[in-house]
């Protein structure tokens, strides 16, 4: 195990950075995701640490040692692609020793190693077959295999799962989870997958633009961003964030002037057909546009005045109608200034709950 720092680490491409000044800590034993939009320097943050790729400027510390000008051989670190990379014509144990065989580990101690690690990994009754005999998650299991026959301090995932159907996903994502609770390495996982990272890291640092918007556990990301694209990136539907001027006048005066924007959760939201004043909430009325049912969710897309919102129910079906009120409690909003930062100082959120128990309507 080690614990992996990043020291103001700078990359540049053809005299444009894509990353500045980037610090970061991954703990010894976490599995850290790092999650973010295409072209957010997550996958290049991956390759640097591997050796992949040479960082502009700054420092890479593995475990006690910095890594800087060390060859990816030497770092103590295995690389699973989103590629599977697997030999076609090597059979899944010859796939798997490939780099035991390069480094002459012995054929007995060999042996061991492909036994014990292809039943941790499920893979025991195919070592005399090759990849295209083998489903999209089997050959993940193998990439995975020969990275674990190394016995790393370090698993460095990039996009592992990407090219696996829904179900194999989440399938593999529970493996996943399991192989680092079992192996006590650090895991460190690179997605654009929301879902992955929420489920999956005990850590996400989220990036954009080659910047660090946010580092933290998955709920207290969720919970308390700290600015809007984090708001937005993380929950499914999105964050509902509305520009001052469209909710000041629901707001009955109680705006301060920092406040440029306001957001809430969908499932913090409450429908009601009945018009009624609730105490403490900030209300509207809205029509409905379109209804997914979700199995124990609905996810409701709503037209109001101040714009589109998104509203997560856990109850049944609420029927179409020419106008519903939504109301949401005072304590459930979210204040960002005008740079998109949250202004916490505004908000009443001592009453906030850390984690949803669902919206709905009465």
């Amino acid at each position: 195990m080690a614990q992996i720092v990043l020291k103001q680490i700078e990359k540049s491409f053809k005299q444009e950075k894509i990353i500045e000044n980037l610090n970061v800590t991954i703990e010894d034993g976490s599995f850290t995701v790092l999650v973010g939009p295409s072209g957010c320097g997550k996958s290049t943050t991956l390759r640097m640490i591997a050796g992949l790729e040479q960082q502009s400027g700054g420092e890479i510390w593995i475990g006690d040692k910095c890594v800087n000008g060390v060859e990816p051989g030497k770092r103590n670190v295995a690389m699973v692609f989103q590629n599977y990379a697997l030999y076609p014509m090597m059979t899944v144990k010859e796939n798997i020793e490939f780099g035991l065989v390069n480094r002459k580990v012995p054929k007995q101690e060999r042996e061991r190693l492909i036994k014990e690690i292809t039943e941790i990994v499920g893979l025991s009754e195919y070592l005399n077959k090759k990849p295209q005999a083998l489903s999209g998650g089997q050959r993940q299991r193998v990439a995975l295999a020969r990275a674990m026959v190394k016995n790393p301090a370090v698993f460095l995932m990039d996009e592992p799962l990407s090219n696996l159907d829904a179900k194999l996903r989440h399938q593999m994502r529970t493996e996943l989870i399991q192989l680092h609770k079992r192996l006590g390495a650090t895991f460190v996982f690179v997605t654009h997958d929301q879902v992955e990272a929420m489920s999956m890291g005990d850590r996400i640092v989220i990036m954009n633009k080659g910047q660090i918007q946010q580092a933290d556990s998955p709920m207290k990301i969720y919970d308390d961003p700290d600015n809007v694209f984090t708001a937005q990136f993380i929950g499914t539907p999105p964050m509902n964030v509305i520009h001052r001027e469209a909710i000041f006048p629901y707001m009955e005066g109680q705006l301060h002037s920092d406040i440029h924007q306001v957001g809430f959760r969908p499932e913090k939201a409450m429908m009601t057909m009945e018009k009624k004043p609730i105490a403490g909430c900030v209300q509207f009325s809205a029509r409905i546009l379109t209804r997914e049912t979700l199995g124990a969710e609905i996810i409701y897309q709503l037209e109001a005045k101040l714009g589109l919102v998104a509203v997560k129910s856990f109850l049944k079906p609420l029927e179409f109608a020419n106008e519903v009120q939504i109301s949401v409690p005072m304590k459930d909003l979210y204040y960002f200034d005008h740079e998109g930062k949250r202004a916490r100082q505004y908000e009443r959120s001592e009453e906030r709950e850390l984690v949803a128990l669902g919206g709905g309507y009465a």
